[in-house]
Protein backbone atom coordinates (compact mmCIF):
# COMPACT_ATOMS: atom_id res chain seq x y z
CA UNK A 1 0.00 0.00 0.00
CA UNK A 2 1.60 3.37 -0.77
CA UNK A 3 0.69 5.44 1.93
CA UNK A 4 3.96 6.51 3.11
CA UNK A 5 6.78 9.07 1.87
CA UNK A 6 5.94 12.39 0.65
CA UNK A 7 1.72 12.56 -0.15
CA UNK A 8 -0.28 14.51 -2.29
CA UNK A 9 -2.45 16.43 0.52
CA UNK A 10 0.50 17.38 2.10
CA UNK A 11 2.28 18.91 -1.39
CA UNK A 12 -1.11 20.64 -2.30
CA UNK A 13 -0.71 22.42 1.42
CA UNK A 14 2.64 23.47 0.53
CA UNK A 15 1.90 24.70 -2.74
CA UNK A 16 -1.17 26.44 -1.93
CA UNK A 17 0.21 27.52 1.64
CA UNK A 18 -3.04 25.86 3.41
CA UNK A 19 -2.79 23.48 6.22
CA UNK A 20 -5.23 20.61 6.24
CA UNK A 21 -4.79 20.35 10.17
CA UNK A 22 -7.95 18.05 11.18
CA UNK A 23 -7.28 15.57 7.51
CA UNK A 24 -3.53 15.22 8.61
CA UNK A 25 -4.99 14.54 12.71
CA UNK A 26 -7.44 12.05 11.46
CA UNK A 27 -4.48 10.33 9.52
CA UNK A 28 -2.46 9.76 12.50
CA UNK A 29 -5.93 8.45 14.20
CA UNK A 30 -6.12 6.15 11.82
CA UNK A 31 -2.77 4.86 11.64
CA UNK A 32 -2.36 4.92 15.43
CA UNK A 33 -5.88 2.97 15.93
CA UNK A 34 -4.71 0.47 12.64
CA UNK A 35 -1.39 -0.22 14.95
CA UNK A 36 -3.58 -1.46 17.70
CA UNK A 37 -5.95 -3.50 15.56
CA UNK A 38 -3.34 -4.89 13.63
CA UNK A 39 -1.51 -6.20 16.38
CA UNK A 40 -5.26 -7.86 17.86
CA UNK A 41 -6.22 -9.08 15.04
CA UNK A 42 -2.61 -10.67 13.89
CA UNK A 43 -3.29 -13.11 16.80
CA UNK A 44 -6.22 -14.68 15.40
CA UNK A 45 -6.14 -18.02 13.06
CA UNK A 46 -6.48 -16.92 9.57
CA UNK A 47 -6.76 -19.40 6.15
CA UNK A 48 -4.46 -18.89 3.88
CA UNK A 49 -6.66 -17.35 1.83
CA UNK A 50 -8.29 -14.82 4.39
CA UNK A 51 -7.77 -11.27 5.33
CA UNK A 52 -9.66 -8.40 7.33
CA UNK A 53 -10.19 -5.58 5.31
CA UNK A 54 -11.64 -2.14 6.96
CA UNK A 55 -13.23 0.07 4.74
CA UNK A 56 -15.48 4.03 5.12
CA UNK A 57 -13.55 6.29 7.34
CA UNK A 58 -10.42 3.66 8.30
CA UNK A 59 -9.94 3.55 4.01
CA UNK A 60 -10.16 7.13 3.69
CA UNK A 61 -7.76 7.72 6.56
CA UNK A 62 -10.55 9.51 8.54
CA UNK A 63 -11.28 8.18 12.30
CA UNK A 64 -12.86 10.48 13.97
CA UNK A 65 -14.26 9.30 17.82
CA UNK A 66 -17.16 8.16 16.62
CA UNK A 67 -16.55 6.34 13.53
CA UNK A 68 -18.10 2.53 13.06
CA UNK A 69 -15.66 -0.45 13.01
CA UNK A 70 -16.42 -1.18 9.36
CA UNK A 71 -15.04 -4.56 8.39
CA UNK A 72 -15.04 -7.78 6.42
CA UNK A 73 -13.50 -10.94 6.37
CA UNK A 74 -12.44 -11.35 2.43
CA UNK A 75 -11.77 -14.01 1.13
CA UNK A 76 -9.99 -15.08 -1.63
CA UNK A 77 -11.69 -17.40 -3.54
CA UNK A 78 -15.81 -18.77 -3.25
CA UNK A 79 -18.50 -18.98 -0.82
CA UNK A 80 -17.70 -21.95 1.92
CA UNK A 81 -19.49 -23.18 5.34
CA UNK A 82 -16.70 -22.37 7.32
CA UNK A 83 -13.65 -19.18 7.22
CA UNK A 84 -11.08 -17.89 9.88
CA UNK A 85 -11.08 -15.63 11.13
CA UNK A 86 -14.28 -15.89 12.20
CA UNK A 87 -16.68 -12.79 11.99
CA UNK A 88 -17.14 -13.29 15.93
CA UNK A 89 -13.52 -13.67 16.99
CA UNK A 90 -13.09 -10.29 14.92
CA UNK A 91 -15.90 -8.30 16.35
CA UNK A 92 -14.30 -9.19 19.37
CA UNK A 93 -11.11 -6.92 18.83
CA UNK A 94 -12.81 -4.11 17.42
CA UNK A 95 -14.57 -0.89 19.48
CA UNK A 96 -17.47 -0.04 17.66
CA UNK A 97 -19.73 -2.20 15.89
CA UNK A 98 -19.97 -2.03 11.70
CA UNK A 99 -23.02 -0.08 10.23
CA UNK A 100 -26.74 -1.94 10.89
CA UNK A 101 -27.30 -2.01 7.00
CA UNK A 102 -25.81 -5.56 7.05
CA UNK A 103 -22.86 -5.17 4.34
CA UNK A 104 -20.38 -5.22 6.92
CA UNK A 105 -20.03 -7.71 9.59
CA UNK A 106 -19.85 -10.41 7.33
CA UNK A 107 -17.41 -12.77 5.06
CA UNK A 108 -17.49 -11.41 1.67
CA UNK A 109 -15.70 -14.03 -1.61
CA UNK A 110 -13.78 -12.77 -3.61
CA UNK A 111 -15.94 -14.87 -7.15
CA UNK A 112 -19.10 -12.95 -6.00
CA UNK A 113 -17.26 -9.49 -6.06
CA UNK A 114 -15.95 -10.58 -9.48
CA UNK A 115 -18.61 -12.75 -10.90
CA UNK A 116 -21.37 -10.88 -10.32
CA UNK A 117 -21.04 -7.41 -11.49
CA UNK A 118 -24.38 -6.48 -13.07
CA UNK A 119 -27.46 -7.73 -13.93
CA UNK A 120 -30.20 -9.50 -11.30
CA UNK A 121 -27.23 -11.39 -9.13
CA UNK A 122 -25.56 -7.75 -8.48
CA UNK A 123 -27.74 -6.33 -5.75
CA UNK A 124 -27.38 -3.22 -3.68
CA UNK A 125 -25.19 -5.29 -1.11
CA UNK A 126 -22.72 -6.77 -3.83
CA UNK A 127 -22.13 -3.25 -5.70
CA UNK A 128 -21.40 -1.64 -2.32
CA UNK A 129 -18.73 -3.88 -0.67
CA UNK A 130 -17.44 -4.02 -3.96
CA UNK A 131 -16.78 -0.58 -5.16
CA UNK A 132 -15.85 -0.04 -1.12
CA UNK A 133 -13.31 -2.49 -1.58
CA UNK A 134 -12.10 -0.60 -4.47
CA UNK A 135 -12.25 2.70 -3.62
CA UNK A 136 -12.11 2.81 0.49
CA UNK A 137 -10.64 0.27 1.65
CA UNK A 138 -7.42 -0.95 3.68
CA UNK A 139 -6.00 -4.42 4.93
CA UNK A 140 -5.69 -4.86 8.79
CA UNK A 141 -4.01 -8.19 8.19
CA UNK A 142 -2.62 -9.99 5.65
CA UNK A 143 -2.03 -7.96 3.05
CA UNK A 144 -0.94 -10.57 -0.15
CA UNK A 145 -4.54 -11.71 0.14
CA UNK A 146 -6.13 -8.23 -0.29
CA UNK A 147 -4.07 -7.00 -2.75
CA UNK A 148 -4.75 -10.91 -4.66
CA UNK A 149 -8.20 -9.82 -4.79
CA UNK A 150 -8.18 -6.55 -5.77
CA UNK A 151 -6.19 -7.44 -8.91
CA UNK A 152 -9.02 -9.69 -9.48
CA UNK A 153 -11.59 -7.47 -9.13
CA UNK A 154 -9.37 -4.81 -11.59
CA UNK A 155 -8.56 -7.27 -13.80
CA UNK A 156 -12.53 -8.29 -14.44
CA UNK A 157 -12.85 -4.31 -14.97
CA UNK A 158 -9.88 -3.90 -17.41
CA UNK A 159 -10.14 -6.98 -19.73
CA UNK A 160 -9.92 -6.51 -23.20
CA UNK A 161 -12.49 -4.20 -23.98
CA UNK A 162 -10.09 -1.38 -22.04
CA UNK A 163 -8.48 0.84 -25.20
CA UNK A 164 -5.40 2.34 -24.96
CA UNK A 165 -5.35 6.15 -23.78
CA UNK A 166 -9.46 6.08 -23.24
CA UNK A 167 -11.26 5.52 -20.11
CA UNK A 168 -11.65 2.37 -18.62
CA UNK A 169 -15.81 2.67 -19.42
CA UNK A 170 -16.61 -0.39 -17.40
CA UNK A 171 -15.05 0.48 -14.10
CA UNK A 172 -16.08 4.45 -14.77
CA UNK A 173 -20.03 3.46 -15.32
CA UNK A 174 -19.69 1.23 -12.25
CA UNK A 175 -18.55 3.72 -10.31
CA UNK A 176 -21.01 6.52 -11.50
CA UNK A 177 -23.60 3.88 -10.92
CA UNK A 178 -22.46 3.84 -7.09
CA UNK A 179 -22.63 7.24 -6.79
CA UNK A 180 -26.07 7.54 -7.97
CA UNK A 181 -27.44 4.16 -6.05
CA UNK A 182 -26.21 6.19 -2.83
CA UNK A 183 -28.07 9.18 -3.81
CA UNK A 184 -31.40 7.41 -4.42
CA UNK A 185 -30.66 5.02 -1.29
CA UNK A 186 -30.84 8.48 0.88
CA UNK A 187 -33.81 9.52 -0.56
CA UNK A 188 -35.07 5.86 0.42
CA UNK A 189 -34.12 6.48 3.87
CA UNK A 190 -35.75 9.37 3.55
CA UNK A 191 -38.84 7.91 3.36
CA UNK A 192 -38.74 5.36 5.86
CA UNK A 193 -38.18 7.85 8.56
CA UNK A 194 -37.11 11.21 9.59
CA UNK A 195 -33.99 9.48 11.68
CA UNK A 196 -30.24 10.69 10.68
CA UNK A 197 -31.63 12.72 7.59
CA UNK A 198 -29.26 15.20 8.73
CA UNK A 199 -26.05 13.47 9.42
CA UNK A 200 -26.70 11.58 6.08
CA UNK A 201 -27.19 14.93 4.44
CA UNK A 202 -24.22 16.09 5.40
CA UNK A 203 -22.31 12.69 4.62
CA UNK A 204 -23.67 12.61 1.22
CA UNK A 205 -22.48 16.19 0.31
CA UNK A 206 -19.11 15.54 1.90
CA UNK A 207 -17.66 12.30 2.27
CA UNK A 208 -19.74 10.74 -0.07
CA UNK A 209 -18.67 12.86 -2.72
CA UNK A 210 -15.03 12.87 -0.96
CA UNK A 211 -15.71 8.88 -2.26
CA UNK A 212 -17.12 9.55 -5.62
CA UNK A 213 -14.61 11.76 -6.80
CA UNK A 214 -11.52 9.85 -5.68
CA UNK A 215 -12.41 7.15 -7.92
CA UNK A 216 -13.96 9.62 -10.89
CA UNK A 217 -10.88 11.77 -11.37
CA UNK A 218 -8.14 8.74 -11.44
CA UNK A 219 -10.55 6.66 -14.13
CA UNK A 220 -10.82 9.84 -16.36
CA UNK A 221 -7.03 10.35 -15.65
CA UNK A 222 -6.65 6.98 -17.34
CA UNK A 223 -6.87 8.55 -20.79
CA UNK A 224 -3.52 9.33 -20.60
CA UNK A 225 -2.30 6.00 -20.71
CA UNK A 226 -2.12 2.82 -22.33
CA UNK A 227 -3.36 -0.45 -21.42
CA UNK A 228 -0.40 -1.72 -19.14
CA UNK A 229 0.21 1.50 -17.56
CA UNK A 230 -3.36 2.35 -17.34
CA UNK A 231 -3.39 -0.72 -14.67
CA UNK A 232 -0.27 0.31 -12.80
CA UNK A 233 -1.41 3.47 -12.65
CA UNK A 234 -4.67 2.49 -10.86
CA UNK A 235 -2.88 -0.15 -8.33
CA UNK A 236 -0.83 2.94 -7.47
CA UNK A 237 -4.03 5.16 -6.78
CA UNK A 238 -5.92 2.72 -4.88
CA UNK A 239 -3.02 2.26 -3.17
CA UNK A 240 -3.87 5.90 -1.63
CA UNK A 241 -6.57 7.25 0.24
CA UNK A 242 -9.33 9.22 -1.73
CA UNK A 243 -8.18 12.42 -0.30
CA UNK A 244 -4.21 11.82 -1.44
CA UNK A 245 -5.71 11.00 -5.16
CA UNK A 246 -8.11 13.93 -5.40
CA UNK A 247 -5.22 15.87 -4.13
CA UNK A 248 -2.79 14.74 -6.65
CA UNK A 249 -5.39 14.99 -9.70
CA UNK A 250 -5.23 18.99 -8.44
CA UNK A 251 -1.45 19.00 -8.66
CA UNK A 252 -0.97 17.51 -11.99
CA UNK A 253 -4.06 19.68 -13.83
CA UNK A 254 -2.68 23.24 -12.17
CA UNK A 255 -5.68 23.76 -10.02
CA UNK A 256 -3.84 24.23 -6.75
CA UNK A 257 -6.28 27.06 -5.61
CA UNK A 258 -9.12 24.97 -6.66
CA UNK A 259 -7.75 21.82 -4.58
CA UNK A 260 -6.95 23.94 -2.18
CA UNK A 261 -10.37 25.54 -1.57
CA UNK A 262 -12.30 22.05 -1.84
CA UNK A 263 -9.92 20.02 0.52
CA UNK A 264 -9.92 23.25 2.82
CA UNK A 265 -13.58 22.96 3.17
CA UNK A 266 -13.57 18.87 4.01
CA UNK A 267 -10.78 19.70 6.20
CA UNK A 268 -13.31 22.15 7.95
CA UNK A 269 -15.76 19.57 7.74
CA UNK A 270 -13.73 16.69 9.17
CA UNK A 271 -12.76 18.53 11.76
CA UNK A 272 -16.27 20.44 12.59
CA UNK A 273 -17.50 16.35 12.65
CA UNK A 274 -15.17 15.30 15.27
CA UNK A 275 -16.90 17.55 17.60
CA UNK A 276 -19.18 15.70 19.87
CA UNK A 277 -22.27 19.10 19.85
CA UNK A 278 -21.59 19.09 16.05
CA UNK A 279 -22.74 15.81 15.32
CA UNK A 280 -25.39 15.69 18.29
CA UNK A 281 -27.11 18.30 16.18
CA UNK A 282 -26.54 16.98 12.79
CA UNK A 283 -28.19 13.86 14.20
CA UNK A 284 -31.22 15.75 15.74
CA UNK A 285 -31.89 18.00 11.67
CA UNK A 286 -34.82 16.71 9.82
CA UNK A 287 -35.44 18.33 6.54
CA UNK A 288 -38.10 20.52 8.16
CA UNK A 289 -35.47 21.85 10.61
CA UNK A 290 -32.55 22.29 8.54
CA UNK A 291 -32.84 25.12 7.62
CA UNK A 292 -32.82 26.57 11.48
CA UNK A 293 -29.90 24.88 12.50
CA UNK A 294 -26.68 26.04 12.40
CA UNK A 295 -24.54 23.17 12.38
CA UNK A 296 -26.12 22.20 8.95
CA UNK A 297 -25.77 25.78 7.64
CA UNK A 298 -22.16 25.12 7.82
CA UNK A 299 -22.72 21.40 6.18
CA UNK A 300 -24.51 23.48 2.85
CA UNK A 301 -21.03 26.06 2.98
CA UNK A 302 -18.44 23.43 3.34
CA UNK A 303 -20.28 21.49 0.74
CA UNK A 304 -20.66 24.10 -2.21
CA UNK A 305 -16.90 24.83 -1.31
CA UNK A 306 -16.02 21.52 -2.00
CA UNK A 307 -18.34 20.69 -4.73
CA UNK A 308 -16.98 23.91 -6.74
CA UNK A 309 -12.96 22.74 -5.98
CA UNK A 310 -14.10 19.60 -7.67
CA UNK A 311 -16.10 21.26 -10.68
CA UNK A 312 -13.21 23.16 -11.27
CA UNK A 313 -10.72 20.34 -11.79
CA UNK A 314 -13.20 19.11 -14.16
CA UNK A 315 -14.38 21.83 -16.47
CA UNK A 316 -11.74 24.49 -15.91
CA UNK A 317 -8.41 23.06 -16.51
CA UNK A 318 -6.45 22.29 -20.30
CA UNK A 319 -7.06 18.67 -20.54
CA UNK A 320 -9.86 17.02 -18.20
CA UNK A 321 -12.41 19.37 -19.48
CA UNK A 322 -12.49 17.21 -22.91
CA UNK A 323 -12.10 13.93 -21.12
CA UNK A 324 -15.32 14.74 -19.29
CA UNK A 325 -17.33 15.75 -22.41
CA UNK A 326 -16.73 12.37 -24.14
CA UNK A 327 -16.65 10.01 -21.17
CA UNK A 328 -18.38 10.72 -18.21
CA UNK A 329 -21.82 11.18 -19.17
CA UNK A 330 -23.01 9.28 -21.82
Amino acid sequence: MARGGTRPLDRLGSEAGREFPHLLAARERTAAGMGERRSSLAELKHDPDTCVVLMGSWGREEVTAESDDDFMILVDGSERDHVEPSVEAARGVFDRAPGEQGVFGEPVYCEELVENIGLDRDDNRNLTRRMLFLLESVPVTAEGVYSSARGKVLDRYLDESIKAFHPPRFLLNDTVRYWRTMCVDFAAKERAGPEKWGIRNAKLRTSRKILFAGGLLPLLDCSRFDRKAMREFLEQQLGMPPTDRIAKTFLEHGAVDAGARALGAYDEFLGRLNDESFRRELQEVTRDSADESAAFADVRRLGRDLQAGLLAVLYETDYLPQVVRDYAIF
